[in-house]
């Protein structure tokens, strides 16, 4: 964002509109060519003077790219699509991992409870611990982000999310399994907290949303993978065995990173000649090379100040709210779902496994529909807008998505309470898993279009606001259930959702005036 903004947001008429249309073209150079009150310019005819103001379009000849790329070949955004989609698929690989490992001990709660001479409840507390420190971890990658550049915080962190995969799988008693945990969760979570760096790293405004329902994807979908996985592998082997397969899938993402993943951080602002030495492939992974040119980024002062900057952005805040009351409960869910229907379907750890097929498919389904729903509500809004598009359209699929998520809470409930057919209960389940998962990729792409340069900031407090959210949920899911019934407890949990809804409203009609009230953020760097 910028701080040049225009005199006046009062409504012009059709010759001052087309007048301050051109301004912003004509501007087109800054860092993220976009203004509080204008928003963005996604589409040009030749009319528009695009190329007398020498914008860069895309293929297609009237698609600005934002931001504009230099000429030089080192930009990220001047990468092939090869190297930019496989980058892409390394970082989404890395964000499977928290979940996946977190999700991998709701299995494997029982068997340890008996192994520990304890109940599946108290062993839960080591899933909750692993679960807050998948949010507070990514607050901390994005600062050291900020500051020492991408590539190195994500080599660094995978190093000892590894080692403590490992820990996990042989920890000797409860209490050092949770520590490991609780370790676990903080490093894990490195690129599911900053995925949003690398996208807008190396993707223009026009592809992004695509590319975050690639990434998100992924990390919808790793809690419910890993339970599948690891309830096949405990029906016959000790529950040791699933955290083994979750180190070598750690190995295999630190290989991928040693061998594919680049630094992706660009500074815009400086020209061509300036721009620091990338070094030697070790010297960039191990952060030698970025620390010579640190200077020319955020101090640590002002990297620790970002975050705290961004989440007193009002929509930033709002945004994290909703995302906490909605998603809160798909962690719960998740994490105490065996103590649920174990005992009320006589399910072993092989149909355990079996049910979490529903989530799987449903997050692919949620995959498939996003990735043309989300371009063609932006879509038709730049062409009934002239070209011109506002972050919050992209929240009107999360309108579409809510009325899904409720409903599929409310059944959930119903079916458990009720001991309707598990076959019901699993697709009740699956409708809130698709609906979240439409609701992740509007919610990250509208805090992203709002605040491009605060990529790594607003997606780790979304990262936040999901997992403490969870954390909070899984302390108290089962004997809230238990007490009042799961028909009650679940009919809350969508009277909640509902409500949430609420938010996104005042978003949509008032997000933009909050955005020229909050003013830009005016960071050092993106």
């Amino acid at each position: 964002m910028t701080d040049k903004q225009p005199t006046s947001t009062s409504s012009p008429d059709p010759e001052s509109a087309a007048h301050e249309k051109e301004v912003v073209l004509l501007a087109a150079g800054d860092l993220h060519d976009f203004r509080e009150t204008e928003g963005y310019i996604i589409e040009v005819s030749d009319g528009d003077g695009a190329n007398a103001s020498g914008l860069k379009l895309a293929k297609d000849g009237h698609t600005v790219l934002i931001p504009q790329p230099s000429d030089d070949r080192n930009d990220p955004l001047n990468w092939s699509w090869t190297k930019k989609h496989l980058i892409l698929f390394v970082v989404s690989w890395v964000s499977f991992l928290p979940d996946y490992g977190s999700a991998t001990g709701a299995v494997a709660l029982i068997p340890q409870a008996i192994e520990w001479e304890t109940t599946p409840d108290y062993v839960n507390h080591s899933q909750a611990g692993n679960v807050f420190m998948l949010g507070a971890g990514g607050v901390v990658v994005v600062i050291l982000s900020a500051f020492f550049g991408r590539l190195p915080v994500v080599f660094w962190f995978l190093i000892f999310s590894t080692a403590t995969a490992a820990w996990c799988a042989q920890p000797g008693n409860f209490e050092s399994f949770m520590a490991a945990r609780i370790l676990n969760g903080f490093f894990s979570t490195v690129s599911q907290a900053g995925g949003l760096m690398f996208i807008k790293d190396m993707f223009f405004f026009h592809e992004q949303a695509r590319k975050i329902n690639i990434w998100a994807s992924f990390i919808v979908m790793s809690p419910y993978v890993g339970p599948l996985f690891a309830a096949f592998m405990t029906e016959t082997l000790h529950w040791s065995k699933p955290f083994w397969v979750y180190f070598a899938m750690n190995v295999l993402g630190l290989i991928l990173v040693l061998g594919f993943l680049e630094e992706t951080y660009y500074d815009r602002t400086i020209s061509v000649e300036q721009q620091p030495s990338k070094g030697n492939r070790i010297s960039r992974l191990v952060g030698q090379s970025q620390w010579k040119s640190r200077h020319l980024r955020n101090t640590f002062g002002q990297a620790c100040w970002r975050t705290v900057s961004v989440l007193l952005k009002p929509i930033v805040a709002i945004s994290c709210l909703f995302y906490a009351a909605t998603f809160a409960w798909a962690v719960g869910i998740n994490t105490t779902l065996a103590i649920f229907v174990t005992p009320l379907y006589g399910f072993g750890p092989k149909q355990v496994g079996f049910f979490y097929f529903t989530p799987v498919v449903a997050v692919a389904l949620g995959e498939a529909v996003g990735h043309w729903l989300h371009d063609a509500l932006a879509k038709q809004y730049i062409r009934s807008h002239n070209g011109h598009f506002e972050p919050e359209v992209r929240l009107r699929a999360v309108l579409l998505a809510m009325p899904v998520v409720i409903v599929g809470l409310v059944l959930i409930g119903q079916c458990f309470e009720n001991e309707w057919h598990f076959m019901v209960t699993s697709v009740c389940w699956g409708l809130y898993v698709f609906g979240m998962m439409i609701t992740t990729v509007a919610l990250s792409s509208y805090c992203l279009d709002s605040y491009p340069e605060a990529s790594g900031e607003v997606s780790a407090w979304l990262n936040m606001a999901r997992t403490v959210g969870g954390f909070i949920v899984s302390y108290f899911q089962v004997t809230w259930a238990q007490a009042q019934g799961t028909k009650q407890s679940f009919g809350i949990q969508a009277a909640v959702c509902g409500a949430s809804i609420g938010f996104i409203i005042v978003l949509m009609v008032w997000g933009k005036k909050m955005r020229i009230w909050a003013g830009p953020l005016n960071f050092a760097t993106t």
